[in-house]
Parts: C-alpha cells; sequence; structure tokens
C-alpha cells in the first residue's frame, strides 16, 4: 500500500489518476473499467467483508471538493463506516478514527500489515489524537486490516 496523498495546507491531492467529473456520476460499468477486474473483484470481496460485520449501505458520492473524486460511501445504520475512491487501476480507502477509537487501534497496531502501521502513524490529524487515512489498497491482506481499524471506529454487529 502506498500513500496517495500530499497534504499540504490541508489540500489532499491524489497519486493516481480518480473519476473527477462532478457532473457526470459513472455508472457501475465506467467505474469496473476504470479500476480494473482486479480491483473490482478486490471491492466485491471488501463489500462482503464489510457485511459480515455491519448493516452495510452503500452510496455513490462525490465528497470533500473536487480534489477527492467519485466514489462509495459505506454506512452502517448511520454511522459511516469509510468511502472507497476508484483510481485507475485500483481503490483508494478515506477513513477517520476518532479520538475514542485510538487505544483500540494501537492495541492492534503490531498486528496490521507494515504499510497500514506507517499510515497510523503519519495520519492526518482529526480530534486530540484521532486522525484521517488515506490508502491506496495493494492487497486482500490490507482490506482484512481495513476492516479491523473499522472496527475501533464502529463496533461490528454480534454475529448470529
Amino acid at each position: 500500500m502506498a500513500k496517495n496523498s500530499n497534504i499540504d495546507n490541508d489540500t489532499f491531492v491524489s497519486a493516481k489518476k480518480r473519476l473527477f467529473e462532478k457532473a457526470n456520476q459513472p455508472t457501475e460499468e465506467t467505474i469496473k473499467s476504470f479500476i480494473g477486474d482486479d480491483a473490482w473483484r478486490q471491492l466485491m470481496k471488501f463489500e462482503d467483508m464489510l457485511g459480515e460485520c455491519y448493516n452495510l449501505n452503500r452510496e455513490m458520492k462525490f465528497p470533500f471538493g473536487n480534489n477527492y473524486g467519485w466514489s462509495f460511501r459505506y454506512t452502517h445504520n448511520k454511522s459511516l463506516l469509510l468511502y472507497v475512491f476508484f483510481e485507475e487501476g485500483g481503490l483508494s480507502c478515506t477513513l477517520s478514527i476518532a479520538d475514542k477509537g485510538v487505544p483500540q487501534v494501537e492495541a492492534m497496531l503490531n498486528d496490521l500489515q507494515p504499510d497500514i502501521q506507517e499510515l497510523w502513524k503519519n495520519r492526518y490529524p482529526c480530534g486530540e489524537i484521532g486522525g484521517w487515512l488515506h490508502c491506496s489498497i495493494e492487497s486482500d491482506e490490507e482490506l482484512s486490516d481495513i476492516v479491523r481499524l473499522l472496527g475501533a471506529k464502529v463496533k461490528h454487529k454480534k454475529k448470529a
């Protein structure tokens, strides 16, 4: 996983091409073609993983102004989980962990992929000790780590 942002003066800049035409909401076929078959497979696997832990809802959004592009916004009931942005040939996840979730993240940190650990250490500040992570997905293992991080943000639903 590579960092995909240069944060300078609170401005996000993606290192990869994204779907930036706000007036043209992409279709699922456009997204699939843009991100590629491997990334689409990862996205569907990720949605399955999220669905096992949450009452998942997905919406198409163009959040945070013009520097981020189109994304899927995932929620559990009314709680925001994360945004998954479409990048040429891949995916990027943007999520925040509030101050109250930091102890749980810190407790699991050594069990996470090295790139995820690095992203956490260099997170964009949010609150006193929380932060935002912008991560380009390189492997399926990173998807599992993202689901684990989300558990520090929104508790996983109880399994039947």
